[in-house]
């Protein structure tokens, strides 16, 4: 649900707001998802559908949970490169692949703009929840784009929001005071999670953020949305030629339907 990355502006103050978070960052994530930030992020690597020996990377990785997630996926003949601007939340990362035994991830810090990797170096790259805390964040998708293979996935798993649903008033309640007061409670810095409404207030809508995708030249962009619309997935694909015709497309999802395809991924 919230993520540190960096941006150019205020870059340094969003780190340090986030580091101070990384030892309760899970815990406070479950809580404010009821749970749900992991299905997300399964759910999501299952629609790229990464092979055995396949090479991912995670942009913005946290705490590692959706570079675990795609280690499992490329398996032992795999690599997984996660990157991210804060140490803390690395250092935590670095902990909870070793403890799952996961060796094929290698963690490195760096910048979301500026990708230390060739181009077409990867078959797939995502980002969850990250996007919305880059300034210019169409930098970081194109820079995703640039450094998958022709025929590779670029996905974002982010948070938006409840604009002009019926029940965006409970939402702002939740997340504009109960959450703080969770975070409170659970040892977190309250500072943070009062970044996280106005994060989402001020960020695209998931419609803007299909059309960003294509704007960047991937094809095929499809996007879900889950949690009554307050999350979404996008996935869009790096064209194999230089041109090549742009469509978009929401993919109809109930909540039946997603809990049936957690129950197919679980098996």
């Amino acid at each position: 649900m919230l993520h540190p990355t960096c941006g150019p502006a205020g870059e340094h103050h969003v780190e340090n707001l986030f580091s101070s978070i990384a030892s309760r960052y899970d815990l406070i994530n479950s809580v404010l998802s009821l749970g749900r930030h992991k299905d997300w992020r399964r759910f999501a690597v299952s629609l790229i559908g990464p092979s055995q020996g396949d090479r991912a990377l995670d942009v913005c990785c946290g705490t590692g949970d959706f570079a675990i997630e795609l280690a499992r996926a490329v398996g032992w003949q795999g690599a997984v490169k996660a990157i991210d601007c804060s140490e803390p939340m690395l250092e935590i990362a670095r902990r909870k692949a070793e403890q799952a035994g996961l060796s094929q991830i290698e963690f490195i810090k760096g910048d979301a703009r500026c990708l230390p990797f060739a181009d077409n170096t990867f078959d797939c790259a995502v980002v969850g929840f990250g996007l919305r805390n880059i300034p210019n964040f169409d930098e970081a998708i194109a820079e995703m784009k640039r450094v998958v293979r022709p025929g590779g996935k670029v996905l974002s798993l982010e948070i938006f929001g409840l604009r002009g649903h019926w029940c965006s008033a409970l939402w702002k309640l939740y997340f504009g005071t109960i959450g703080p007061i969770l975070a409170r409670i659970l040892g977190g810095n309250t500072e943070a999670y009062r970044y996280l409404p106005q994060s989402v207030e001020y960020f695209a809508t998931a419609e803007q953020m299909a059309r960003e995708f294509a704007a960047q030249g991937l094809v095929d962009v499809q996007y879900r949305k889950l949690a009554l619309g307050a999350v979404c997935i996008h996935v869009g694909t790096k064209p194999l030629g230089k041109t090549a015709s742009t469509s978009i497309r929401l993919v109809n999802r109930t909540e039946r339907t997603w809990r049936d395809e957690r129950k197919r991924i679980e098996r």
